[in-house]
């Protein structure tokens, strides 16, 4: 090793740290040389007797370290120094030091949890904050806690807080300062409008760039479609010295070589995703073009796994890639964004295990035995995304009722895809195998309807498909397709199930019935609703298995599906399709409705209605016909209602018969009384005044009627209701009917308030003091009432009168 790097410096403190804890956080800017220097530095400082693991997060990095070790000795990959990716590997017995991809790393921990022959891992690159890095970490320090104490663990960062990371670890924090040039950043004058097109915007800046600057260019962009469609935007735009290399993570490994090379003769141009961040050296960069845009792993609610979104980029990242252009000289980084934008930039991206599925985390922790809290997780899993990826897991057969790993669950585990398509790949075997790849890839067509068998159709003849279609068809994915295609079937058993069965097996919780109505609309199986658009040729579909939709929790319209016909649905999951009987109220038709229906999840495969529905069952469902028609309390019922709550404040031990209360306890006053009670109309008839008398034993009743006695019994004997509904009881009475009465009527040791009415039953005199009303009021009252009535009797005195409600040729 005979270039000296910035990494160098920090070398012994972290070797000494090592050697005294076992572990540390190793925290070196881009380019101080840790990936390619610390563990041969390990190696051969003899601190441990086995292999050295070390992780990164990406295949092209995993490569290029192995291959760039291997160099520094003077060997061949496979030698000291080998990598193993997905897909590929170069190792022998004589590897020491092995660059594995993190979802290796996981194989490793669950097959032999004690990592037998292995003497240190190192994470590299642990600021991206994988998933499977933060998993894998948590793992190791469970092993190394319990299994193996002599374990080395070591994390390195770039850019990452790294004393976070040192508490979890309990370790050492080791800094190695790095060593670049100054970079000049030139951002916008302002911010581009929201309708310009930020392809274009971004070939202008690279044109203007190249004008003003020398040397290697790095233009960073979020995907591959980007990539393609800016070359296409700076093809004759550029010099003709100008070399334009494309890189990023799905290229052919021999190609992103290529990318990374220097050219012999002209200026090069790279265009390049995140992956040219941090854990790649591109030599003789001094010009870094940034379109301030980045691809993280988020749940994608549309097609029920993670995929990649585009966001913006953080400060973080937006200073790592600017640091390319100070690695051999000064440069300069142009953003396309203004300086006052780049203040709003969010401080570090996201930790992935806070936004991703989690169905593979929670997979792999019921292989391991243990629940999120039982490990050391930098930044523990959401709850309720955990819940939700255990209940798609039970529904797939991964875990039991219990929420234990079951043999199938083992099985997905061991396969290097999402739980759901591992499981439709184990159930359909190889000829699963496209529509797996397929899912797991963005849509290669773009502008098509929905149907998956168009896809499909391009898949085994791009050129036949593109005749007469205008769609368009990105050959890449395609490619990509097909190779990951062509090796999952070496991992399946064979077995013959329809495309759309495979398709039903990795989404049972998708699979929908089409609704009523001319829109179409399907109800899926796990209850949510998605909506076709009208023209679509699955627009009359009876059934269709949704992989994709564009993520409305509103009502999600359709982006990819495929038909599937009844028989399907009933051979593939016949175990979980069910007579149910229901009884339940209907707010549309406003009546109970008693049904049988056969049913899978929330879709209905038969309906039948329910004869013998028992009794109890209706009364049940019509409680919650009552919750949404209302109790109606009125009349009898209303007056008991008061009373009730007129002694009841006054300190009485009685149910609570305020409108709210009855409400609370309806299951229990109200239930036993329902019978026969189906719908609005029903119920518009019933007697509310039984059940509430029932509601009160003896006692309680015998209370009531003394202290707030129902009605006011005349001097004829005649019972008037009193009412309670006011601030006092009160009663309407002729006035007539009174005569003789010389003391007020009292109820609860309140004077009741009496409206006198004249014969034709019309209000009077209200009063709360009839004596006094007959000493007084009452001669004025005699004298209008003697007019309008002559033939009722008026007397003087009425204290001495008989009381009578007839006239006076009646009583003669």
């Amino acid at each position: 090793m005979t270039l000296r790097l910035p990494i160098d410096d920090a070398i012994p403190g972290l070797l000494d740290a090592l050697r005294a804890h076992g572990r540390a956080v190793l925290q070196a800017p881009p380019g101080a040389g840790k990936t390619t220097r610390v563990p041969l530095e390990i190696l051969q400082a003899g601190l441990c007797p086995g292999r050295i693991v070390m992780l990164e997060p990406r295949r092209l990095a995993a490569r290029a370290a192995a291959e760039r070790m291997a160099e520094t000795l003077g060997e061949k990959v496979g030698h000291t120094v080998g990598y193993r990716v997905r897909g590929a590997a170069k190792v022998s017995k004589a590897t020491r030091i092995e660059v594995v991809t993190e979802g290796i790393l996981t194989r490793m921990l669950q097959s032999e949890p004690d990592l037998p022959g292995i003497g240190a891992v190192i994470f590299d690159e642990f600021h991206e904050r994988s998933l499977n890095a933060d998993l894998g970490l948590a793992l190791c320090l469970e092993v190394a806690g319990a299994l193996r104490d002599d374990l080395i663990l070591l994390a390195m960062s770039a850019t990452l807080d790294a004393e976070p990371v040192g508490r979890l670890m309990d370790a050492p924090l080791v800094t190695s300062q790095g060593r670049s040039f100054p970079v000049e950043t030139r951002w916008l004058d302002r911010p581009l409008p929201a309708q310009a097109r930020r392809l274009d915007a971004l070939a202008d800046l690279v044109v203007r760039a190249e004008r003003e600057t020398t040397g290697g260019m790095l233009v960073f962009l979020p995907g591959e479609g980007e990539i393609r469609r800016a070359q296409a935007a700076l093809s004759g735009r550029l010099p003709g010295n100008c070399v334009l290399r494309p890189l990023y993570g799905a290229m052919p490994f021999a190609a992103q070589r290529d990318a990374i090379a220097p050219v012999d003769t002209g200026r090069k141009v790279v265009l390049a995703t995140s992956i040219a961040e941090t854990s790649l050296t591109i030599p003789d960069i001094r010009v870094v073009v940034d379109m301030g845009q980045a691809r993280r792993a988020r749940f994608d609610p549309g097609s029920g796994m993670s995929r990649l979104v585009t966001e913006r980029v953080t400060r973080a990242e937006a200073t790592q890639r600017a640091g390319r252009a100070g690695r051999v000289a000064e440069g300069a980084c142009y953003c396309l964004w203004s300086s006052g934008e780049n203040g709003a930039l969010a401080a570090y991206p996201p930790a992935e295990i806070e936004a991703a599925d989690l169905t593979g985390l929670a997979l792999e922790l019921a292989l391991w035995g243990a629940e999120p809290e039982d490990l050391a997780f930098l930044t523990p899993p959401p709850e309720g995304t955990m819940a939700e990826a255990r209940t798609l897991l039970t529904m797939l057969g991964a875990l039991d009722g219990k929420g234990r790993i079951t043999d199938h669950g083992r099985a997905l585990a061991a396969l290097p895809l999402h739980p759901r398509l591992g499981h439709m790949l184990v159930q359909a075997g190889p000829d699963a195998a496209t529509l797996a790849a397929l899912m797991a890839e963005r849509d290669p067509l773009r502008g098509a309807p929905v149907d998956i068998s168009l896809r499909l159709e391009a898949l085994r003849d791009v050129r036949a498909f593109q005749r007469n279609r205008v769609w368009q068809v990105n050959p890449g994915a395609l490619d990509r397709i097909r190779a990951e295609a062509k090796r999952l079937r070496t991992q399946s058993r064979p077995a013959s199930l329809s495309t759309a069965a495979q398709a039903a097996l990795a989404y049972p919780d998708r699979i929908g019935q089409r609704r009523k109505g001319d829109v179409p609309r399907f109800v899926l199986s796990g209850g949510k609703g998605v909506v076709l658009g009208a023209d679509d040729t699955l627009a009359a579909a009876p059934y269709l298995v949704v992989t994709d939709t564009d993520g409305n929790p509103r009502e999600a319209r359709v982006r990819m599906a495929i038909q599937i016909s009844e028989a399907d649905i009933r051979d593939l999951f016949k175990d979980q399709i069910a007579w149910v009987a229901t009884c339940e109220w209907s707010k549309r038709e406003r009546r109970v409705v008693a049904r049988r229906q056969e049913r899978f999840g929330a879709i209905t495969l038969a309906d039948r209605i329910w004869k013998d529905v028992p009794d109890d069952a209706v009364a049940m469902a019509m409680l919650d016909g009552v919750r949404d028609l209302g109790l109606r309390l009125d009349g009898a019922a209303a007056r008991l209602a008061a009373r009730v709550e007129l002694v009841r404040a006054a300190g009485a031990d009685l149910p609570d018969f305020s409108a709210q209360g009855l409400m609370d306890t309806i299951e229990d006053w109200l239930l036993p009384m329902l019978s026969g009670v189906r719908s609005a109309d029903d119920w518009k008839r019933f007697d509310l005044l039984p059940a509430l008398r029932a509601s009160l034993n003896w006692t309680q009743t015998q209370e009531v009627d003394r202290r707030a006695p129902g009605a006011f019994e005349t001097p004829l004997g005649r019972k008037v209701p009193i009412d309670y509904g006011g601030a006092v009881p009160e009663i309407a009475v002729r006035l007539q009917e009174m005569f003789g009465v010389t003391r007020h009527p009292v109820v609860g040791g309140e004077p009741l308030k009496i409206t006198l009415l004249s014969p034709a039953r019309r209000p009077i005199q209200i009063t709360r003091d009839l004596p006094g009303f007959w000493t007084g009021s009452y001669a004025d009252v005699r004298k209008d009432m003697r007019a309008q009535y002559p033939k009722h009797p008026w007397p003087e005195d009425p204290t001495q009168a008989d009381p009578t409600l007839r006239t006076k040729r009646k009583m003669t």
